[in-house]
């Protein structure tokens, strides 16, 4: 009977989209992982809940002095950069990510 709730869990997130059975993508910059703290899995809910679309790229990277989770999402056709400060959590970009046209 437990064997049976854990599958139909794991069923119903599927469905919903909450998990995946592909492995997410590496993160670059891993070496920062250390100084950072918010976690990566932290930082992506922050910057779909900003824009609501597909991580296609994500990346750790020390930009302008300032440790931050770089994210490319996909919404429709449209990327968009999302910056998220790996210190403190706020939003430090969101824009239109040109390079992908």
């Amino acid at each position: 009977m437990k064997q049976i709730m854990i599958i139909s869990a794991f069923a119903l997130a599927a469905t919903l989209g909450i998990a995946s059975a592909a492995t997410p993508m590496p993160l670059k910059g891993s070496q920062y992982l250390a100084k950072a703290k918010v976690t990566p899995a932290k930082a992506r809910s922050i910057a779909l809940a900003k824009e609501h679309g597909t991580i296609v790229d994500q990346e750790l990277e020390m930009e302008g002095g300032r440790l931050r989770y770089s994210f490319d999402v996909k919404v429709g056709t449209i990327v968009h950069e999302v910056g998220v400060d790996a210190l403190n959590g706020k939003i430090v970009e969101d824009s239109i990510d040109r390079d992908n046209d």
